[in-house]
């Protein structure tokens, strides 16, 4: 295979792509923002979240994992695309318990900030689940709160990959599944708050929390406060 680089489009704007990379990575060096939550740099494409969906070439397709192509057509910010979204936050944020207000990682939760970029205002259509999970809160310097959890697979990624643990995993099918750990409890196992899956920018949400350095920051001053998510990678097309 050449190692040229090609051109596809996103929203009417050339995209410069390398052989390999994919719909988002492309993106993401150029500069286009594409919403996502299940994927995380440094970690292995899930396409698990499907909130990167795009249209490329009329078929809806994970950008996450799609492979970029010469002269593709790719469609990222129309009304469409950002209504299947917001249709699959708002199941996200129904499915478990997101108390906003009271939670540690508001501010810096991107599935809140996910919300308000897509201007998720107006009253959601599905009913909300309530599940009742148990906070594993047995380690001494870290909890686990799965009635936060998005099933994003980011600390199940990390813990694997990066950390060479496997100490989570998912159990349970469809709208139970949930994130668990290789033991009776998290202080069964070999997790330490200096994993990489346990570090601040893994969990999306407020479901891994590391004891003692919570609201570390004032709630005003985080990373979500003064700015859309996205707006990093934005910023390189200024």
């Amino acid at each position: 295979m050449s190692d040229a680089g090609f051109t596809f489009t996103i929203d009417g704007l050339p995209v410069q792509a390398k052989p390999g990379q994919t719909i988002m990575e492309a993106a993401d060096d150029a500069g286009i923002y594409i919403p996502r939550l299940c994927d995380h740099e440094g970690l292995r494409h899930q396409g698990g979240c499907r909130v990167c969906t795009v249209k490329a070439s009329g078929r809806s397709v994970a950008a996450c994992t799609q492979p970029a192509t010469p002269d593709l057509v790719v469609e990222n910010e129309s009304e469409h695309v950002n209504s299947m979204r917001r249709d699959l936050v708002e199941m996200l944020f129904h499915e478990g318990n997101h108390l906003c207000p009271i939670c540690e990682a508001s501010g810096n939760c991107e599935l809140q900030a996910m919300a308000y970029r897509l201007d998720m205002t107006q009253p959601t259509k599905f009913p909300y689940l309530e599940p009742c999970r148990a906070l594993d809160a047995s380690h001494p310097d870290i909890a686990l709160d799965t009635n936060r959890c998005i099933s994003c697979g980011r600390c199940i990624r990390a813990s694997q990959d990066v950390d060479g643990k496997g100490i989570f995993g998912y159990v349970g099918r469809g709208i139970h599944r949930r994130v668990a750990v290789n033991g009776v409890d998290l202080a069964h196992t070999d997790a330490a708050v200096t994993d990489d899956a346990i570090s601040a920018d893994v969990c999306p949400v407020g479901c891994i929390i590391r004891k003692r350095i919570g609201f570390s920051k004032p709630i005003g001053s985080r990373e979500f406060d003064d700015g859309l998510i996205g707006q990093k990678i934005e910023s390189k097309r200024k």
